[in-house]
């Protein structure tokens, strides 16, 4: 029936398919078409569908863009805005490298679960991690579901598709004796007041590198996070702490507090040294020239080193910050004050990291209800 779709034949298997859609703000009849060109079967089974979701008020009018076109508009104009640019960047890699390639060419409707699926068995295949698919995942679901809400498509194709198996990255932390070798191996290191920092307040490295002096308390024992210290080719960029959460205050033990004093006192010298070579931006930690420290010459040169010469394991200096977190856990402090002091969006996020120091609490709990329990009178 015309009211509701017509099928009209235009040539040797091929067919016009007519719906009427309703009217636009001035009256006006609306209708859409599309031509088949396999068969009038094919052109009932159009019909019926194009019906259906009308009828549920789901039918969206099929975008002539292609999906890569598309993903790159959302790129600039949804996520851009909203990400710091360091996740930016990530963000465009994985589009750059993994989606367009098996995707971009597709129309946006064309994006079926079936071709994400695809997707992500290819990266899989082709010995991409799980955490890089997941990761992959993490964009692509954005950006198709920014476009439902857009009114470019009516479901998200990447909710329907099966993940790899999530494999929790090793946790490696020093233990209670190495930590204190650790310590005792930094007095010999020029950045001796940069690691005692990391390991006992638990920062990023990134919140390390772009401390500055208008940050540190020293007469009060404590830092201030307020940015972080952001790295691309050779530039460098300060930026907006991970969570809102990460601007913090953080109490530091005296011990280190003499070590920022020492550096203080140190670096005066070498700003007075270099004289107007010397390019002073307040950073706490920064090079003979003023200019932020690179991590990479950190470690090679002096991490690293440090903990070969002390028979230390081989660990990351991220995992600094894992060790302060499970020393404090175990020792029985209290997992909020934890999570505060590491800047985590909240304590459910610290107690899954650190998921391992939890039997040795749950004994310790155990023993003090056992002693205030059934403690002999």
């Amino acid at each position: 029936m015309a009211g509701q779709g017509q099928i009209i034949e235009r040539g040797k298997n091929k067919y016009l398919v007519r719906v009427y859609m309703g009217t636009d703000a001035k009256g006006k009849r609306k209708y859409h078409s599309k031509t088949i060109n396999s068969g009038k079967k094919d052109a009932q089974a159009y019909l019926t569908k194009v019906l259906r979701e009308r009828d549920l008020g789901i039918f969206i009018e099929p975008s002539k863009e292609s999906f890569g076109e598309y993903i790159d508009t959302w790129l600039e104009a949804a996520a851009r805005p909203r990400i710091r640019p360091k996740t930016y960047r990530s963000y465009e890699q994985l589009v750059r490298l993994y989606i367009k390639p098996t995707l971009g060419e597709l129309m946006l409707p064309q994006v079926t679960p079936e071709k994400v699926q695809v997707l992500y068995n290819r990266m899989g295949d082709d010995g991409l991690s799980p955490r890089t698919v997941r990761y992959t995942h993490s964009v692509l679901r954005s950006a198709l579901q920014q476009a439902v809400k857009w009114g470019k498509i009516h479901r998200n194709p990447a909710d329907l598709v099966d993940l790899p198996r999530h494999e929790r990255k090793e946790m490696r932390a020093l233990s209670p004796e190495e930590a204190a070798r650790f310590i005792k191996a930094t007095v010999y290191s020029k950045h001796k007041a940069l690691l005692s920092l990391l390991i006992t307040t638990g920062v990023r490295p990134g919140e390390a590198y772009g401390l500055k002096w208008g940050d540190v308390d020293l007469a009060g024992k404590k830092i201030s996070i307020n940015r972080t210290l952001s790295r691309s080719g050779k530039g460098w960029s300060l930026e907006e702490p991970k969570t809102a959460r990460s601007r913090r205050s953080i109490p530091i033990p005296p011990s280190v507090v003499s070590d920022l004093r020492e550096h203080k006192r140190e670096q005066a010298a070498v700003k007075l040294k270099a004289g107007g070579e010397y390019n002073d931006q307040g950073f706490v930690f920064a090079t003979s020239t003023g200019e932020p420290l690179h991590e990479r010459n950190i470690i090679s040169k002096h991490f690293k080193p440090l903990l070969r010469d002390a028979g230390l394991p081989d660990i990351r200096i991220y995992d600094l910050r894992h060790t302060c977190a499970t020393l404090l856990l175990a020792a029985g402090e209290n997992p909020k004050v934890v999570s505060e002091r590491l800047g985590h969006a909240s304590v459910t996020l610290t107690l899954d990291t650190y998921s391992h120091v939890l039997p040795d609490m749950q004994q310790a709990a155990t023993d003090k209800l056992e002693a205030m329990l059934f403690k002999e009178s």
